[in-house]
């Protein structure tokens, strides 16, 4: 694949934003280490949080080639203002059932996104996401079963569980923020574009939720939380890469 000045920019800035979103969900869920409602959650959120980190590892190594900062540098060392990641993955922890809708939406958009990134010109990237789809595919069972399980349980889960999807559903409309490079990958054929992307994800999700007797809001109140493809933020971003940088600004040499 012969990519020019620009192109590279724009490959560049959609490989962050895959990475980073990775990158936060995975430090967020592995806050639940610990503090899980039962044993086999916070067992399965540890895993989880293992693998999102260990492929915004992998991402982050293909924007070293591409003459990026190493790893290390990249995840800790930067400012806020330079993530790319969507607003639904800074949020802290809240409750169960927040942690869980938000993984819920994260995870059907991500493999989706793999799914599709699996026949990329960019052919790193194309590897990786064939790679990655068996281990979102574990993810997404997690998510699907205790989403229909808790939808359906009993009158307080179904409430909770409805109330978190209304408070999560345009955090997680922010995923798909489309970028000013969207023409330019599609012309490369390295990815086919963020509303492609949710018209898939909306399809898929759809259907589960319905089984879980959950109901997704009406169109009209549909407001994507736009801004953090642009590296604006929200409040809890910051303090998080504070958190997440100690170590490496005490010992840059510590390998993670």
């Amino acid at each position: 694949m012969s990519i020019n000045t620009g192109e590279m920019k724009d490959i560049k800035e959609f490989l962050y934003k895959i990475a980073d979103d990775q990158l936060i969900i995975g430090h967020r869920n592995s806050e639940w280490t610990g503090l899980g409602p039962v044993l086999e959650e916070d067992i399965a959120f540890s895993s989880i949080a293992q693998d999102k980190i260990g492929q915004s590892l992998h991402i982050y190594e293909i924007l070293h080639s591409m003459g990026e900062e190493v790893p290390d540098i990249i995840a800790f060392a930067r400012k806020a203002k330079d993530f790319r990641c969507s607003h639904l993955t800074e949020y802290p922890i809240g409750e169960y059932d927040f942690s869980l809708m938000r993984n819920f939406f994260f995870n059907h958009a991500e493999h989706l996104r793999f799914e599709m990134l699996a026949s990329s010109s960019l052919e790193p990237l194309a590897n990786l996401a064939k790679k990655y789809k068996g281990e979102i595919k574990y993810h997404i069972m997690h998510s699907d079963t205790w989403v229909k399980q808790l939808g359906r349980a009993n009158e307080e889960s179904h409430t909770r569980m409805q109330s978190a999807l209304d408070k999560t559903f345009n955090l997680a409309l922010g995923i798909f923020e489309e970028s000013d490079f969207a023409d330019a990958l599609r012309e490369v054929k390295v990815f086919d574009g963020e509303s492609v992307l949710q018209d898939k994800w909306f399809e898929e999700i759809s259907s589960i939720l319905d089984k879980a007797g959950l109901v997704i809001p009406e169109r009209s109140k549909w407001v994507p939380s736009y801004g953090g493809r642009k590296g604006q933020h929200t409040e809890y971003l910051e303090p998080m890469l504070e958190e997440m940088g100690e170590v490496f600004r005490l010992d840059p040499k510590a390998e993670w």
